[in-house]
């Protein structure tokens, strides 16, 4: 299986154009029932390109950005570079380099599966100011419709790892033991993209398990996305649903 850290090397410019967002509600929610407050300093652990990170640097927090792929640091490094709010380290969950008990709010956008729970606890306990809030975010895209239904049977038919990588550690089991012996509360959002052709490719492409470009599997994997494009595009634009699922509790 490819190195966890190094996995998103190649796709990071894929990654910026066209990994979902966030919606911005998860923020005034967060603010609503007092996981977030003024002045908090943040810990977004898996940081990436910084697509978590910015979201609650827009509504004035601190953030260090702990992410190990070193192009996408430095890519959320120029991308976020103008909020003097944001620093990015070369860390990993399970050893972020941050001090003790310094952190108020651990977020991980897309990033826990990565995670080896066990010892990724361990780590938060230390680097949180004595107990504090841990917030796991994934945008899980849905299934349902036909044309949803078609894009998964194209990712299995050509995805490596997919059916490893897709739901790993992204279990209620895994997610309540994480939390143990607090309570975990789960929270959801509406969210979706609508994409051209081009959008729906890069998209496609920014996940790790799929050929690249350069693959010699790539031309198979091209031809049978632009029939699927073909056959369910709607004014030349394809929308692809996601559910924000939001698990946040605290970690004692």
């Amino acid at each position: 299986m490819q190195n966890n850290t190094s996995r998103f090397s190649n796709r990071v410019e894929d990654y910026v154009k066209y990994r979902p967002h966030y919606p911005i509600e998860m923020i005034s929610y967060l603010e609503q029932q007092s996981v977030l407050q003024p002045g908090m300093l943040l810990a977004d652990i898996g940081s990436g390109t910084g697509i978590s990170a910015e979201l609650f640097l827009q509504k004035g927090y601190t953030v260090l950005g702990v992410e190990p792929n070193k192009e996408m640091r430095e890519k959320s490094e120029a991308l976020l570079k103008d909020y003097p709010a944001f620093n990015a380290v070369d860390g990993t969950a399970e050893h972020t380099t941050l001090e003790k008990h310094c952190i108020d709010v651990i977020i991980a956008g897309q990033a826990f599966h990565w995670f080896n729970p066990e010892t990724t606890r361990a780590e938060f306990q230390r680097i949180l100011k004595s107990t504090g809030y841990v917030v796991l975010v994934w945008n899980e895209r849905m299934t349902g419709s036909p044309f949803e239904k078609a894009y998964e049977q194209l990712i299995e038919r050509h995805g490596n790892e997919y059916k490893e990588l897709n739901h790993r550690n992204i279990d209620i089991a895994v997610i309540e033991q994480f939390y143990h012996p607090s309570s975990v509360t789960l929270t959801e959002f509406a969210n979706k993209q609508v994409f051209d052709y081009n959008g729906l490719e890069g998209r496609l492409l920014s996940s790790s398990y799929m050929p690249s470009r350069e693959d010699d599997r790539y031309p198979a994997l091209a031809a049978d996305l632009k029939q699927l494009f073909d056959q369910f595009q709607e004014d030349g634009h394809i929308t692809i649903h996601y559910t924000t699922r939001m698990y946040w509790g605290l970690l004692i």
